[in-house]
């Protein structure tokens, strides 16, 4: 489990500084890239990460129900913890594969971090980020082709309090080279020393020749708000800087409490929505070490939130209210890669093309069209996709509906409004999407848990206003 240390340093943000040196442009890349302050998707739009950590290295079976849970709470992003193997057990390449996979499924871009660095210098057996980048050279296979849905964190909180932390600056520009020159395009992120918080100003005070140093001028800095950052002058100061300075930042990580002090989660959502910023608060579940109220939510259990995933999910500038999904997954959600690994009945669904039963047309009714399909199956559950498609004349509105037929019920859903009596589902558009050309179409997609048969149903109408 984990446990954060701060050390017991606290120190005010405010006062005398250098200024950041004004950062280059961003420069034509694969997959996410940078453009001055923002973060644009493969697609070139801009793209302000809402979203929340998830401990996978610790909880590995959890996966697959935590990122549904999180994306049916309205999340489009999703951190995921990975260990290189100095501190905890490593990640392989198949897991890797198969985490990835599980994020396109749900529509969440993936930022994936290795855990191993946190508060080298202070943490004992804690890795150093040489051999944070000799993981991610070693995972390179699982990444590859995935630089449209994944962002690398290189290293989780890679140095202590102290005289170590100074070392930050020139320990990350040579990840960053070392990363690039072993072929990796994708978009970087790179963690603050202090446990994150950066109280010593390091990161703060470099970012700008740390930028310079990634010759894909694509690296992106995280900080972590906890108790060093529990005033709105101290928030609204250290990212303020990196935006006159003109560079790309997020809040990686941040709470509502911690034992260091009492951030102020208020200013830090509304700050970051103002400025359009993104942030990830930790955590999902499962935390121990005495933070165990950082947990979102109750044993892993989406419709269990507590009192901060009420806050960071439901709250005023939270997840829901603000999070708008990448672009890069169009209508229809992405396939799993091919060589997606098996995973256990509880956690994953597999990818392979037998276990889908056949596509089940609809019947039209009106203006619309819908036809429902079933992309993956794993024992007592499925992923499936609706198309929704205008007839002769465009439309501004749609309604599904369809009858179970084998006491399926949904576990998630996307892209449209679901609700279900009984056996029957009907549903409704999103704000987006109900507006179709004439031959025009969209798509919403859905997990659902299923009985020991999975029949497609037999109609499925779509009716409009």
């Amino acid at each position: 489990m984990r446990s954060k240390w701060w050390g017991g340093v606290l120190a005010l943000l405010c006062g005398a500084a250098a200024v950041l040196v004004a950062a280059q442009p961003a420069q034509a890349a694969t997959g996410f890239t940078v453009s001055g302050t923002r973060i644009l998707d493969a697609n070139g739009n801009t793209f302000v990460m809402r979203g929340v950590n998830h401990a996978h290295t610790w909880y590995p079976s959890q996966l697959g129900s935590s990122l549904s849970g999180i994306k049916a709470l309205g999340a489009n992003t999703v951190r995921v913890v990975l260990a290189s193997g100095q501190r905890w057990t490593k990640n392989e390449a198949s897991d890797v594969t198969n985490v990835i996979s599980q994020c396109k499924a749900n529509r969440l871009i993936c930022v994936l971090e290795v855990h191993d660095t946190t508060g080298y210098g202070e943490q004992s057996g804690a890795a150093t980020l040489a051999q944070a980048v000799d993981y991610w050279i070693s995972v390179k296979s699982a990444l590859a082709g995935q630089e449209s849905y994944v962002i690398l964190n290189i290293g989780n909180e890679p140095y202590g309090n102290g005289s170590a932390a100074s070392s930050w600056t020139a320990d990350t520009k040579s990840a960053i080279t070392r990363l690039r020159a072993a072929g990796f395009q994708h978009q970087i992120m790179v963690d603050a020393p202090n446990w994150g918080q950066d109280w010593q100003f390091i990161m703060r005070d470099n970012a700008a020749s740390v930028f310079a140093a990634d010759p894909n001028r694509n690296t992106v800095f995280s900080i972590h708000m906890y108790g060093v950052f529990d005033t709105a002058a101290e928030i609204n100061d250290y990212l303020g800087r990196f935006q006159t300075a003109g560079l790309p930042i997020v809040v990686g990580e941040f709470g509502f409490d911690h034992s260091d002090g009492n951030p102020d989660e208020d200013t830090i959502l509304a700050t970051a929505q103002a400025r359009g910023i993104g942030y990830l608060g930790w955590s999902w579940s499962g935390n121990g070490g005495g933070v165990e109220y950082l947990d979102m939510v109750t044993n892993f259990n989406a419709s269990a939130l507590t009192t901060w995933g009420q806050r960071i999910f439901n709250g005023a500038n939270g997840i829901k209210a603000t999070a708008k999904e990448a672009s890069v997954f169009g209508s229809v959600p992405p396939s799993s890669p091919s060589t997606s690994p098996s995973t256990s009945p509880s956690s994953s669904p597999s990818s392979s093309p037998s276990a889908s039963p056949s596509v089940s047309p609809s019947t039209p009714t009106g203006a619309c069209s819908a036809t429902y399909k079933i992309d993956n199956s794993w024992p007592g559950g499925f992923q499936g996709t609706v198309t929704v498609k205008a007839g002769a004349a465009a439309v501004n509105g749609w309604t599904v509906s369809w009858t179970w037929t084998n006491g399926q019920r949904f576990t998630n859903s996307w892209n449209a409004t679901v609700t279900t009596s009984g056996e029957v589902v009907t549903a409704k558009n999103a704000a987006y999407n109900g507006a179709l050309g004439a031959g025009a179409s969209t798509s919403w997609g859905f997990t659902a848990s299923a009985g020991s048969t999975n029949t497609a149903p037999s109609a499925v109408t779509c009716t409009t206003p």
